[in-house]
């Protein structure tokens, strides 16, 4: 194979979940890495990844934002950059994509299923009907963003469900010692952002239109938060894949899972009622 970098996503759940171009292409290139800072396999999955394809060498945050030996080593041989679900989802890669280029390094890319596309049919919501997606971070250093949660009233506001990513680092450095974020914790930091919104929400500007909605919009969900109904998506694309829909509340109890992501719905159609009413927690 030609030098260069090659974006290769690996899918969701195993090797299994990969297309056979990108473990070809994998097993080609000369020099393997696997970006374990935005997303993560299971350690047996990559055992046997590695098994098919040859040695793989972990990287974190730092050497992809700032890339140099990456860079260094695509400019005289293959560099294959393993990236969980697909390459491109995250503005990480993208960044990546475009400092390749303005080095003058041969970038090119083979797609995966990603969460952001497997997650609205497996549930049985509308693809058309999913507004702007947001991430669940841990509250670094005791700092609750409340961000977040106003994505999520914005887009029920609209008539939108919401995608919500949970976070794997409860640093924030992105530099190893993942924790992924489980149900309870997705609990813990959407009350207490309820709470601080709460407090906080009479601060919002209301000049325009726009911001008066906003702030309406944020009193609504505040108003009951632990009764919201959620959709908890544990493992998606693995043979653990589990679906649970449940008030928020309720998710504490939910004990199963290494992967976690959340589906906040709007108002239903009769068909998204029934489809989502087949994971109800009994």
């Amino acid at each position: 194979m030609a030098a260069g970098l090659i974006l290769i996503g690996m899918g969701l759940g195993g090797i299994a979940g990969m297309t056979r171009a990108a473990i070809d292409a994998a097993k080609s290139a000369d020099h393997r890495r696997y970006e374990a800072y935005t997303a993560l396999w299971d350690s047996q999955s990559l055992e046997v990844l590695e098994s098919e394809i040859g040695h793989i060498q972990k990287v974190m945050r730092p050497e992809v934002e700032d890339p140099v030996e990456l860079l260094e080593l695509a400019k005289n041989s293959t560099v294959a950059l393993l990236i969980v679900g697909d390459p491109l989802q995250a503005t990480t890669h993208v960044d990546l994509q475009l400092q390749a280029i303005e080095a003058g390094v041969a970038c090119s890319v083979i797609h995966g299923i990603s969460i952001t596309s497997l997650v609205t049919g497996a549930v049985g919501l509308s693809n058309y009907r999913f507004g702007r997606q947001t991430t669940l971070t841990y509250p670094y250093g005791g700092w609750v963003a409340t961000s977040p949660l106003e994505v999520i009233a914005m887009n029920r506001y609209q008539g939108l469900h919401t995608l919500v990513l949970l976070d794997l680092d409860p640093t924030g450095e992105g530099v190893g010692g993942q924790v992924p974020m489980q149900p309870q914790d997705a609990v813990n930091a959407m009350m207490a952002m309820s709470e601080k919104l709460s407090e906080t929400i009479q601060e919002i500007q209301q000049e325009t239109p726009l911001e008066q909605i906003r702030v309406d919009a944020c009193k609504q969900i505040c108003l009951d938060t632990a009764n919201l109904m959620v959709v908890l998506c544990s493992d998606m694309g693995t043979k653990e894949q589990a679906i649970t829909y449940a008030k928020l509340s309720e998710l504490s109890n939910v004990k199963s899972g290494r992967l976690h992501s959340l589906v906040i719905p709007a108002n239903l159609s009769d068909v998204e009622n029934s489809a989502l009413h087949r994971w109800a927690k009994e």
